[in-house]
């Protein structure tokens, strides 16, 4: 059998490392740098030091831009934490014809963003199924502007991204379930514990790194929602721009020809750093234990040196 060269490993990984540096590193780094800088296409960039996140602030884009990402994050994490959690207990009993159920639950995870999101359009145009359904009983004397007033379009959007959503992470709760198990819900209905009992005292628990696992996907998720604005929206982002997101608004800054690309970067830079918020919420949730002994190791140390310094002074007396 021949021998290995010592290089064989370090080819095998190449092709990764360059395509990592190449297409996630480089661009990143770059991104930073353009983010002090009045970069624009086919112009030479100068730096301009913070002056790009001191524009944001008084950017009334970048306000709507970051309330509509932060009412998406704050409606959308316990609908997409809870609900699909719900429709895997539903699919996981054992009920005639339940692989169909499933399927059909997934089904709206493997469709196209955009072509969902333009159904979705023609549910809710002004000549759409959703007003026509309304005149028809009589609910409404004229059609309701779900896509062009400004709470009505982010509303509709996040109805798709909960929709197209909930077969993705019900997979992910089937997972979790198959692992909790079934002598714990029996021994707590023998304890007389009824179904929302067993629910949040069994089931929840078994699932909490999971559901961790969810909160974090969606929130992350949320802040960087595109498709669905865009689509609904038109590209226009809601009536003054009002229903942007920090991805849109990164779009509409900085493409064509006179696109702001520095201060574009900066809010890329900015919406980085506030999808890091949620992971490090959840690492130091799943640390907890790990930093509490840390910390208590630490003070320990420092209470035995104390303890040391206090018996040296006391010998020198």
């Amino acid at each position: 059998m021949r021998r290995q060269r010592w290089y064989t490993p370090y080819l095998l990984v190449l092709p990764g490392v360059i395509w990592v540096f190449v297409f996630a590193l480089w661009p990143f780094l770059n991104t930073i740098a353009l983010a002090f800088t009045d970069a624009r296409p086919l112009r030479p960039a100068q730096f301009v030091g913070l002056d790009n996140f001191e524009k944001m602030l008084g950017d009334d884009r970048f306000g709507y831009a970051l309330t509509t990402s932060l009412v998406y994050v704050v409606v959308c994490v316990p609908l997409l934490t809870f609900l699909p959690l719900l429709l895997a207990l539903l699919v996981h009993s054992k009920i005639p014809a339940i692989g169909f159920f499933r399927t059909t639950f997934y089904f709206p995870v493997i469709a196209s963003a955009v072509v969902v999101a333009i159904v979705w359009e023609f549910l809710f145009s002004g000549s759409g199924t959703i007003n026509s359904a309304l005149s028809f009983f009589g609910l409404i004397d004229r059609p309701v502007e779900f896509l062009s007033d400004r709470w009505l379009l982010i509303g509709c959007a996040i109805g798709l991204t909960v929709w197209k959503g909930l077969g993705y992470y019900m997979v992910v709760y089937l997972a979790a379930l198959g692992n909790v198990g079934r002598e714990l819900h029996e021994a707590a209905a023998m304890d007389g514990a009824g179904r929302w009992r067993r629910f949040w005292s069994v089931t929840v628990p078994g699932v909490r790194g999971p559901m961790m696992l969810v909160s974090v996907l969606v929130c992350v998720g949320a802040m960087r929602v595109f498709t669905e604005l865009y689509v609904l929206s038109g590209g226009s982002g809601g009536p003054g721009g009002q229903a942007m997101s920090m991805v849109m608004l990164i779009q509409s800054m900085g493409k064509g020809l006179n696109g702001q690309v520095g201060y574009a970067s900066a809010i890329s830079l900015v919406l980085f750093l506030l999808t890091l918020v949620p992971l490090a919420i959840v690492g130091v949730a799943n640390n907890s234990d790990t930093i509490k002994e840390a910390l208590a190791g630490r003070r320990a140390a420092k209470d035995a040196k104390l303890a040391r310094l206090v018996a040296a002074e006391e010998a020198r007396r």
